[in-house]
């Protein structure tokens, strides 16, 4: 038995790799898609166009001008004249957000009375806005501490460090996490492929008439997947500490292990997609249909905490979901094996019963 699914492996792997085409798709793709999201899945708010009206004319409000000038975050200050020139700022959006400072700003901080500005953004960008909200509060905080040190609280030095990425660079955030995006993708793909494949090709009979049992061709086409898969991740991995130097802390073993559970769990989704289809048309949009929905609720671009509670006990059943806080922690703070083995289990359960699934479907489907 094993020296037949060995075979059946190596006959997958020379399918995939002999091909021009399918040997580009496996290896470009994967690469372009790594560098492209590194820089451009990002939750920070940068290179943003800020508009001021500044209706007073001294000191102070001059000086907090300057301050958001000089932030980084706002690469472009645009100086408005009257108010009329507000609405097509923002309807427009030729600028995220308008400063406004009343006329009467420094003479009521020197007098040290209560004053505001006002701070407009544009809502259809929701999480720009929230970012930038964020970074004007600190510059208003600090502006006030330094004008007005008696309005400070006395006594109090809050000092902010951030554990695990002490310099909040969004890549070590993004690229870990995609280790488990673009692993997914490959398994997905190429088990979801390869029945419909033999099916297109008219080489799936021959594939039934040869000494193979239902569970010996599940079992092969599923461990050249995972080769394949598993190479892949390996790529990304070197990727993300070569080249982007994303510091790597924890056990590359547990990994390793953690990495094939979680492949499993989805080459079973993949082979259970593969059974149902009759072309590779039809198995890509079925994976599709699964990938997209997985990798929102996988908690990388919004968190789980946030989502409805009935949805939250919905991503229990997402492995991309368990795997994505191995990664995560194994690369930045060299996540333990007992939190290691916590999130894997679950993903052993959902690779037990996607391949027991599917391998019931495709014994179906063969009789």
């Amino acid at each position: 038995m094993g020296h037949r699914i060995i075979s059946l492996i190596i006959k997958e792997l020379l399918a995939v790799l002999r091909d021009p085409k399918g040997r580009s798709v496996l290896i470009i793709p994967p690469l372009i898609q790594l560098c492209l999201f590194s820089f451009a899945v990002t939750q920070e708010a940068k290179n943003v166009t800020l508009a001021v009206l500044n209706h007073d004319h001294g000191a102070m409000g001059s000086d907090l001008v300057q301050r958001f000038q000089a932030a980084p975050t706002f690469t472009r200050l645009v100086t408005l004249e009257n108010e009329d020139q507000i609405n097509p700022m923002l309807d427009q959006q030729k600028a995220l957000a308008v400063l406004v400072i009343d006329e009467t700003f420094s003479r009521d901080m020197e007098a040290g009375h209560p004053t505001q500005v006002q701070f407009l953004l544009d809502g259809r960008k929701t999480n720009s806005a929230q970012i930038v909200t964020g970074y004007a509060a600190r510059i208003l905080q600090t502006f006030q501490q330094e004008q007005l040190p008696s309005a400070a609280l006395a006594g109090v030095d809050l000092q902010v460090r951030h554990w695990f990425n002490p310099n909040l660079d969004f890549k070590w955030y993004t690229v870990p996490s995609l280790v488990a995006m673009l692993s997914t993708l490959i398994g997905l793909l190429v088990t979801a492929l390869s029945v419909a494949r033999e099916r297109e090709m008219g080489t799936f009979e021959q594939l039934l008439v040869c000494p193979l049992r239902p569970l010996e061709i599940l079992l092969g086409k599923a461990g050249a997947a995972l080769i394949v898969a598993v190479a892949e991740g390996s790529l990304i991995l070197a990727a993300a500490v070569f080249i982007f130097r994303i510091p790597f802390q924890g056990s590359v073993l547990w990994l390793y292990f953690s990495l094939v559970v979680f492949l499993l769990s989805v080459i079973g989704v993949g082979l259970f997609i593969s059974s149902l289809c009759m072309t590779q048309q039809q198995a890509i949009l079925g994976a599709f249909v699964f990938v997209t929905p997985a990798m929102i609720l996988s908690g990388f671009s919004t968190p789980i905490e946030n989502m409805p509670n009935w949805l939250q006990t919905v991503t229990l059943a997402n492995p991309i979901r368990w795997f994505l806080v191995i990664v995560r922690g194994v690369f930045l703070k060299a996540m333990p094996a007992s939190e290691v083995l916590a999130h894997t289990w679950p993903m052993a359960i959902i690779a037990a019963v996607t391949l027991c699934t599917a391998a019931w479907f495709f014994r179906h489907r063969m009789e």
